[in-house]
């Protein structure tokens, strides 16, 4: 009973905190921000504004599936459909070696070992996944306190938008990138992962009992 109270004690001053973040955010930035901000002139939408905004609602739709989702294999699934829908916005913006890299190894590699391991675990399919820890209501607390920010910044940033350049291979400048300009965040990155797998492979690993 004391426990029950205390949460409820705990998603009541999370839920304040939410309004008094999205009030001041609201009054404070986004809409100083909107007034100066010059309205931007309608215009058409063309097939690659259509296909992009098809392809964005795809992707977040596949994440939504991810994470609403109380079946892992669904889950799965919807990372696959947002996967897909990265990969074809990649395609979309020109970033073919991006493209290809994420149809390669998220998709290829990474979600077909994941679907294997769903497949092939004994009734992993009717186990309900859901985080206890934190649940469905702070997860909407945490979409409402995000979600006008996320938008305000989208709508509101005077993004400098050009002529579409010409296709060309984009290997060579991404490679020469990694290894000079961003060589340090390429070995962290690198670094980051290693310890994720080393993690990972603790964490997993069959525990032995002393006789």
């Amino acid at each position: 009973m004391e426990s029950k109270g205390g949460k409820l004690t705990t998603w009541a001053v999370a839920t304040v905190a939410v309004i008094a973040f999205v009030g001041y955010m609201t009054t404070q930035v986004i809409r100083p921000a909107a007034l100066a901000t010059p309205r931007p002139e309608a215009a058409g939408l063309g097939l690659p504004d259509v296909l992009f905004y098809a392809l964005a609602v795809l992707t977040v739709a596949g994440a939504a599936g991810v994470a609403l989702s109380r079946n892992i294999l669904y889950s799965t699934f919807g990372l696959l459909v947002a996967l897909l829908g990265a990969g074809s916005l990649y395609v979309l913006l020109s970033a073919d070696f991006v493209a290809v890299t994420q149809l390669l190894i998220y998709i290829g590699g990474v979600l077909v070992l994941i679907l294997f391991a769903v497949m092939l675990t004994n009734r992993i399919t009717d186990i309900n996944v859901s985080n206890t820890s934190f649940g469905l209501f702070g997860g909407f607390l945490l979409f409402v306190a995000g979600a006008p920010v996320l938008l305000a910044v989208a709508l509101l940033t005077p993004w400098q938008a050009g002529a579409a350049a010409p296709l060309a291979p984009t290997t060579q400048a991404i490679g020469d990138a990694f290894l000079s300009r961003w060589l340090l965040p390429f070995e962290v990155a690198s670094l980051v992962l290693l310890s994720t797998l080393v993690g990972a492979i603790v964490i997993a690993r069959k525990e032995i009992k002393a006789d």
